[in-house]
């Protein structure tokens, strides 16, 4: 990123920032279309889903929006901000464990597209809203496979002690309640194995878990319009100049290859497109000398990137003001928690009180998931297209 971000440009701007790369923002979403049809040439595919909760900045989403994606929402919030993005409601879907009353009354009211229910119990009470408003909502029912992706234990969501889901061999149970219910339409099965897979392999049981599905629907009459096989693709965390865009060709072609259905296929994409654009820029406020460690004491803290503190996750950090010999130092914020590091025993240019450190690969689950903790504001966010607001 050394030279490619203009210091000059921010000197008077307080850190730290969200700086995002929007030419890189772009070429990921073209890479992603193209991916697409090279694989479905028969246009066999509905949607692609971005997923808000990875990030919800308005100037990226109505980007996103322009290349015709379609939103997966987690709250009535979510759905708001798709909206307004131009996003209509029949490209969003709504998922989540716990969907409170009033959001699923304007998921309602709206018509969208689709309702990811996770349990019975769910259904019953989209079913009572529904009936309510004299509405039918088109829904399906997200089944957990009982398998995970091997990436980090707290984003594993497929494995069968889990909060997500219906255990597949619950299914047909579920199948035969929601006949029962007048307000709702069973339109299609929703799956999610987890985040971060950068092993495509790890979607081939998912594959044969689905086509289990669809021959136990079968087996009962039971017809749906499609098929939602979540997301979780992972992308190039430690070396992200070397691979700027995820592997979208692999991924689209592992599902191509083992499910056996005609049905038309969604995808729930969040990580993949929006991470590698953006970077949090921070500055060095002090370096303090150890008995056995360095440190680089930074003004970006977990308040604005809580991914370190929360899952132990890797990021490049780079100092890209320094062009000193690399020395290794402990680059931590300066919240009052022992989980407020970045990164230990990390190789950078040497550091000075006033250095911009970048830690990369921070645009997805970053500006999202910052807090006011200590009553630190809320992150700016700046774009490399000066088109574009602050």
């Amino acid at each position: 990123m050394k030279g490619s971000f203009p210091i000059e440009k921010f000197a008077s701007e307080r850190t730290p920032f969200y700086y995002y790369d929007i030419n890189l923002l772009r070429t990921t979403l073209a890479e992603l279309g193209n991916a697409l049809t090279s694989t479905y040439e028969t246009a066999n595919i509905k949607q692609v889903h971005f997923a808000l909760k990875a990030n919800f900045n308005p100037e990226l989403l109505n980007i996103i929006a322009h290349y015709g994606l379609g939103a997966d929402c987690a709250t009535g919030g979510e759905i708001r901000f798709a909206l307004n993005a131009g996003i209509p409601p029949s490209a969003i879907v709504f998922t989540g464990v716990g969907k409170r009353e009033e959001d699923i009354r304007l998921a309602v009211s709206l018509g969208i597209g689709r309702f990811n229910v996770e349990s019975v119990a769910e259904l019953e009470v989209i079913n009572e809203i529904a009936t309510s408003m004299k509405k039918r909502a088109s829904f399906s029912f997200r089944v957990n496979p009982d398998m995970g992706a091997y990436s980090y234990a707290n984003v594993t969501t497929g494995m069968t002690e889990n909060k997500f889901g219906i255990h597949h061999s619950m299914l047909a149970d579920a199948v035969t309640a929601a006949k029962k219910m007048r307000s709702v339409r069973l339109c299609g099965l929703h799956f999610h194995i987890g985040t971060q897979i950068l092993d495509t392999s790890d979607y081939i049981p998912l594959c044969n878990r689905i086509n289990q599905c669809l021959e136990l629907l079968k087996t009962m009459q039971v017809t749906i319009k499609d098929i939602n096989v979540g997301g979780g693709l992972g992308i190039e965390y430690e070396h992200p100049n070397h691979r700027p865009v995820a592997d979208f060709t692999s991924y689209f072609q592992v599902f191509k290859k083992h499910l056996r259905t005609d049905l038309p296929i969604h995808f729930e994409l969040g990580r993949s497109i929006v991470a590698p654009c953006g970077a949090l820029i921070s500055k060095v406020l002090y370096v303090k000398e150890g008995l056995h460690h360095n440190f680089a004491i930074i003004d970006g803290s977990m308040t604005e990137l809580i991914r370190p503190a929360l899952y132990s996750a890797y990021h490049r950090i780079e100092n890209i003001t320094s062009d000193e010999p690399e020395q290794e130092y402990d680059v931590v914020g300066p919240i009052s928690e022992h989980s407020d590091v970045f990164g230990k025993s990390v190789m950078l240019n040497r550091c000075h009180r006033g250095d911009y450190i970048a830690i990369r690969s921070a645009g997805a689950y970053g500006e999202s998931m910052a807090s006011h903790f200590n009553c630190r504001p809320l992150p700016k966010a700046f774009f490399s297209d000066d088109n574009l607001n602050s």
